[in-house]
């Protein structure tokens, strides 16, 4: 595989709590267990990185406990940091309570990746072949947005660059989304995402109009569907639904970050936009089958899962395709 991740987002400290389910107001919970683990888009890399690409992290970590903590995460992965760390704060971090049900709720705490400045990003060189991701998290952080949306649109025209907005996209100014979502050229979102941008409708109909009114550089976009897989859209060729699998989740935090890690890698392998999709489909049914949100599966771990599938021993939807 040729060329690198260069992934210019945020990595956070994950403390999960796993309960039975939320506490009501002004009551409290006992956890069954507690776990301190890297996250944010440590989860996007990890992936990538297990499926064979190259990934360097070109955000910004901090000094401190967590900075620490996160940095060694980062070299048991071998993901190559490019900036040096803040010598102002500490990174940022999240409580993250994983119910019953396997959803997650959040509270977070931003650091040292929510302040960029262009001395900073001047050391993220990236080079001819390589791929660079960001999330909405580090545009809706006003220490960080404006000097990351204007790197964006300085790099070359050849690089791939591609965005995940993320549920905080309510968060983004209007102005720098647009400003992003000039330069994508791939969009991964989930189906609410889509319609913020979008605006409502069905998916096939949200899909073509991102495409045809917000990312006009796009060669597409996949909209997300949890266990119901996927939707691409091409530029050039239309719309087709790639089914989910069917397994029994016990974490969905990190999810939709295997996801896009592992669309990259299978793009950036030569995989059909399409086949990439189920490709990412398989490895986000494998990763909430695990506890953790950093539990991206090997790209052997993902092909042995597609073999199962193919001989009818894991259970999917129907797949449909479109012309429009």
């Amino acid at each position: 595989m040729s060329g690198r991740l260069v992934h210019v987002g945020s990595a956070v400290v994950d403390y999960v709590y796993r309960i039975d389910a939320l506490p009501a107001p002004g009551t409290e919970k006992t956890a069954s267990s507690y776990a301190r683990v890297a996250g944010g888009g440590f989860n996007m890399m990890v992936a990538a990185s297990r499926t064979g690409m190259k990934v360097a992290f070109g955000g910004q970590l901090g000094t401190g406990h967590d900075g620490d903590f996160l940095r060694a995460a980062f070299e048991s992965e071998g993901i190559e940091t490019l900036t040096p760390p803040s010598r102002l704060m500490d990174s940022g971090n999240s409580v993250a309570m994983i119910s019953s049900d396997a959803e997650r709720t959040f509270v977070s705490w931003p650091g040292a990746e929510s302040v960029l400045d262009p001395d900073m990003m001047a050391a993220v060189k990236v080079e001819a072949g390589d791929w660079v991701f960001t999330s909405g998290y580090t545009l809706s952080y006003p220490g960080s947005r404006d000097v990351l949306t204007g790197w964006i649109e300085a790099l070359p025209a050849a690089i791939p660059f591609v965005f995940d907005p993320t549920p905080v996209i309510g968060e983004i100014p209007r102005p720098i989304l647009d400003r992003v979502l000039a330069r994508t050229t791939w969009l991964s979102c989930n189906t609410n995402e889509a319609a913020e941008i979008a605006g409502a409708g069905d998916a096939q109909t949200v899909a073509i109009r991102l495409l045809a009114e917000h990312c006009p550089r796009a060669e597409g976009a996949v909209i997300r569907a949890g266990a119901g897989g996927c939707l691409v859209r091409l530029a050039n060729s239309g719309t087709r639904t790639i089914p989910g699998f069917k397994v029994t989740p016990v974490d969905t935090n990190g999810a939709g970050d295997t996801h896009i890690g592992a669309f990259v890698s299978g793009l950036a392998r030569g995989m059909p936009p399409c086949e990439a999709a189920r490709y990412a489909n398989a490895a986000a049914a494998l990763s909430v089958t695990r506890q953790g949100g950093s539990s991206a599966p090997t790209d052997n771990e993902i092909q042995e899962f597609l073999s199962h599938a193919d001989q009818g021993t894991i259970t999917h939807g129907q797949e449909e395709a479109t012309a429009t």
